[in-house]
């Protein structure tokens, strides 16, 4: 996948919901938050149709644990309202951000979820999971009537590419349910208050934060106890410079991913110029995700590199008039894409476990996920785009933030939007990169140890013999 299909007119549709306040739905049903797995019976698929294609059998309880972050996990509780009340099903429900911690154990004894929204800092990684044969194939999901139009496949009805992010070893194993677009994110009224104009070049970026440093604003706050976010504008950089071969090259393993790579070379040094510079906001690399990007809603840095589900998850933080805005990673000299080139695709892998016991109402669970009722009532909650095609209907108010994603999205050609696939294909790897972030970050190395880190990285993860069945073209 080297971009993601995606025209105007259908964005909009998607969007157009964005921004309403929550509404009143259906119930959120009192839940149990120990989870289930009592070891009983597997429960075993009833009469299969176009309308049950999984063949759910009714009276049966299911077992759902949500990653409770930037999305909350109101939303999943409508979504399992709705569920139990067509299939009169006992869901047991539990939100959390420790998904490791809580479902690691249970995964060891074989009695996980039916369920699982498997993300946030504590997930359990992929990769792992689908060596470990933990991972129902999704693939009869794709091949299952849609929801909306039972004489539709469920794979015809996805934003196009956004399911390959879910697929290992050519088999689809997760779904990555969010439609994201990951970025810069700036106030809108701190730029307009101080005159000052979205860069779109790295020099252009530089001398801005250097003008706000005198004006006692940090010009940068990141997350710094995850340096994932960092790594956004880092990859971003790589892709923008070299093109979607130096994407692709480090999806595919290169033994030059990183290492005698230009647009590596200058990119990682580009970014070290923020560190090099004092630009960045003091104490910012022993921060989380909440404490930074509260700072920066209170106008201590002007930007922070984030995915489109910040608007929602700051939304307590935020002042009323501070517009909020995204910004595609500006470009350095002579790259291969434009400034509005961006990554955008999917995100918040759900899965079914192999073992769980009920499979066929973990099935249908996602496939209800990827109705048009399903993804407007996430959007109404979350204030964010489902992988669902045209599944939200026009007319109604955007919030700034995600106003401000949507129409970057639709600036960009197809052609110029991409998404990197080693996060969910090595875990290790991508772990490892990050480490290397965060000591460049903290200026405890020098970029040409930061590239020799990371194709260090590369390099083990390709003596891996299953790293053979992951391939992008």
């Amino acid at each position: 996948m080297g971009s993601t299909e995606v025209g105007r007119r259908d964005l909009f549709k998607r969007a157009a919901a964005l921004g309403l306040f929550a509404v009143p739905g259906v119930a959120a049903l009192s839940a149990c938050a120990s989870g289930g797995g009592d070891g009983g019976d597997v429960i075993k698929r009833g009469p299969t149709s176009k309308e049950n294609p999984f063949g759910v059998t009714k009276g049966n309880p299911l077992d759902v644990v949500v990653f409770k972050g930037g999305f909350g996990d109101e939303y999943a509780k409508q979504w399992e309202s709705a569920f139990a009340e067509k299939y009169d099903a006992k869901i047991s429900h539990l939100g959390t951000q420790e998904i490791r911690g809580k479902l690691q154990p249970r995964f060891n004894r074989g009695t996980p979820p039916d369920v699982i929204d498997n993300s946030g800092a504590q997930s359990i990684k992929l990769d792992v999971l689908h060596k470990q044969d933990q991972l129902t194939d999704l693939t009869e999901l794709l091949d299952a009537p849609s929801v909306d139009d039972p004489n539709k496949k469920v794979r015809d009805t996805l934003i196009p590419g956004t399911a390959e992010k879910g697929f290992f070893g050519g088999k689809m194993h997760a779904l990555n349910y969010v439609y994201t677009i990951w970025g810069l994110w700036y106030s809108g009224k701190l730029f307009k208050d101080n005159g000052w104009t979205p860069p779109k070049t790295w020099d252009d970026f530089i001398a801005l934060m250097t003008e706000a440093k005198k004006k006692g604003i940090a010009g940068f706050a990141h997350q710094g106890k995850h340096p994932y976010y960092m790594n956004v504008v880092i990859m971003d950089l790589i892709a923008k410079t070299g093109g979607l071969d130096a994407m692709r090259a480090i999806d595919n393993l290169d033994p030059k991913a990183f290492v005698g790579n230009d647009a590596a070379k200058r990119s990682i040094e580009a970014v070290y110029e923020i560190v090099d510079k004092g630009l960045l906001l003091p104490g910012t690399n022993g921060l989380d995700h909440v404490e930074s990007q509260t700072a920066w809603n209170e106008n201590k840095a002007l930007f922070v590199p984030s995915g489109s589900w910040l608007e929602n998850e700051q939304l307590k933080s935020t002042p009323a008039d501070f517009d909020m805005a995204f910004l595609p990673v500006p470009v350095l000299d002579d790259s291969a894409m434009p400034f509005h080139a961006l990554r955008a695709g999917a995100g918040e892998p759900f899965i079914v476990p192999a073992k769980a016991k009920n499979q066929p109402g973990g099935l249908e669970f996602l496939r209800q996920m990827l109705s048009k009722e399903w993804s407007t009532s996430f959007a109404k909650e979350v204030s964010s785009l489902s992988i669902v095609e045209g599944a939200v209907d026009p007319g109604v108010k955007l919030r700034p933030g995600i106003k401000s994603a949507v129409a970057a999205v639709d600036a960009c050609p197809v052609e110029d939007r991409f998404d990197y696939l080693y996060t969910e294909w090595y875990s290790e790897m991508d772990e490892s990169i990050r480490g290397a972030t965060s000591e460049l970050m903290a200026k405890r190395i020098k970029p040409a140890e930061w590239l020799k880190k990371a194709q260090a990285a590369v390099d083990k993860a390709a003596k891996d013999p299953a790293s053979k069945n992951n391939k992008r073209d």
